[in-house]
């Protein structure tokens, strides 16, 4: 079934169905004395690491791995040749311009990825079938089916996959997801969550594409379209982060560490919502055919606000709230997570939920010593996958304009396929995912 907005189906999400029920996650420890090995290094092994897709936020992770003594780092691949070459001197490895090359190297143990969100799910499935440890951005993916091919990749072929939530390596944040599921609050009886703001169209108008810089490549599954620095850059008038289809807009930049914090205070690491639905007018998504920041946009992208339900009953709803939490209502007061932060009321609360932990994290800290225990990581990619799907389904609940039921067991809206139709997309030849 076709939707009855043609501008949205032309776009993507769309065709391929999810049909297969969500994998069993099971654990894949390996005693800590064991022999290194291909695509599993010893405990006092240096690391292999290498970057694909290295800008903005990928440059600080590689320069954070970099720095550990027991990482050797190797190289970088980006569509942006120079910016590979010149990012990678400064840790003394090398700069390619085809990620193949890196995924070939058996001197690479482990990549850290943080391409545009279209790219992520080729090149992670790509990594696990060659044998790589995997730290990818967040949001994880750009579907749900994408994710859920991503966390069956990393089981079948046993490698320790961190997605970039870093709260989850934060003592504070985690004391109080904890502190609210042993029932701290009693039972909570609502959520408030940011009113995450979905992707809108772009129409930038053509420029020349920078020396060096591969921009069919860019594109890469999505369909070619004219070059323009603020679509390439991540954030800026407004970046590739507010456009479809190459993300999922701020219901997936913000949302992806909002929601993922309901997520753990709920224990919902391995399921989700029940029930998705909108309030107020119409999605009707602009099209930005010149350079603005996105304040505009995200207002217009914000209505209709959306609704969930969890199979307990809780409701989570957009009101005032922190960006990167939320605040709980419960029987005996409300609690607000935020980064490194737990306020509440009575304030006694948060002062005995965080007492004594920290509010920094070490998130790639706990995926290399993951690497070599072979231990799942904090944020390990079922997770980071449960998290990014809450994103989804608020991006489809405004597509689809009406209230949907969804299955988080077998990952599909029941007897509605017209809504299945939005769990994947359509991807250009040849970057069509392989099969796990």
């Amino acid at each position: 079934m076709m939707h009855s907005d043609k501008s949205l189906t032309r776009r993507g999400f769309f065709q391929r169905t999810a049909t297969a029920g969500a994998a069993v996650a099971v654990p894949y420890l390996i005693p800590s004395g064991l022999l290194a090995a291909p695509g599993r290094p010893g405990p006092n092994d240096r690391i292999g690491v290498a970057g694909i897709g290295i800008g903005r936020q990928g440059t600080g992770l590689v320069q954070r791995a970099a720095g550990r003594k027991d990482v050797r780092f190797v190289g970088i691949a980006d569509v942006n040749l120079p910016r590979a070459v010149d990012t990678a001197k400064r840790f003394g490895g090398v700069g390619v311009q085809e990620y193949r090359k890196i995924l070939d190297r058996k001197d690479v143990d482990a990549i850290i990825t943080a391409t545009p969100e279209h790219w992520r799910a080729l090149i992670c499935i790509e990594a696990c079938q060659a044998g790589k440890d995997i730290y990818a951005e967040k949001p994880v993916s750009l579907t749900i089916r994408e994710g859920r091919l991503m966390v069956q990749a990393a089981r079948k072929y046993k490698r320790v996959f961190q997605v970039g939530s870093q709260q989850r390596s934060q003592a504070i944040n985690c004391a109080g997801a904890k502190w609210i599921r042993e029932g701290g609050l009693g039972k909570v009886q609502k959520i408030i969550v940011m009113n995450y703001p979905s992707p809108f169209e772009c129409g930038l108008p053509e420029q020349p594409v920078p020396a060096g810089l591969d921009w069919d490549v860019w594109c890469g599954p999505t369909q070619p379209v004219p070059y323009h620095e603020q679509l390439y850059v991540p954030r800026g008038k407004p970046g590739w982060l507010s456009f479809r289809p190459y993300s999922g807009g701020e219901m997936t930049g913000w949302g992806a560490h909002g929601f993922d914090q309901v997520q753990s205070a709920l224990g919902m690491d391995e399921s989700g919502p029940v029930e998705v639905w909108v309030e107020g007018p119409k999605f009707n998504p602009p099209t930005i055919t010149t350079p603005e920041k996105n304040p505009r946009p995200n207002k217009i992208c914000s209505e209709p606000k959306v609704l969930f339900r969890y199979a307990n009953g809780i409701v989570m709803e957009p009101g005032k709230s922190p960006p990167f939490g939320a605040v709980f209502v419960g029987e005996k007061g409300t609690f607000t997570i935020d980064r490194g932060k737990l306020l509440s009321d009575p304030p006694e609360f948060a002062q005995e939920a965080g007492k004594g932990k920290a509010t920094g994290e070490d998130h790639i800290g706990n995926w290399i010593d993951c690497i070599k225990s072979r231990e799942k990581p904090n944020a390990d990619i079922e997770i980071g996958h449960r998290s990014a799907t809450v994103c989804h389904l608020g991006n489809i609940a405004r597509w689809a304009n009406r209230k949907l039921r969804w299955d988080p067991v077998k990952e599909v809206f029941p007897d509605d396929s017209e809504a299945n139709e939005y769990l994947d997309r359509n991807r250009r030849k040849p970057y069509e995912l392989p099969a796990v």
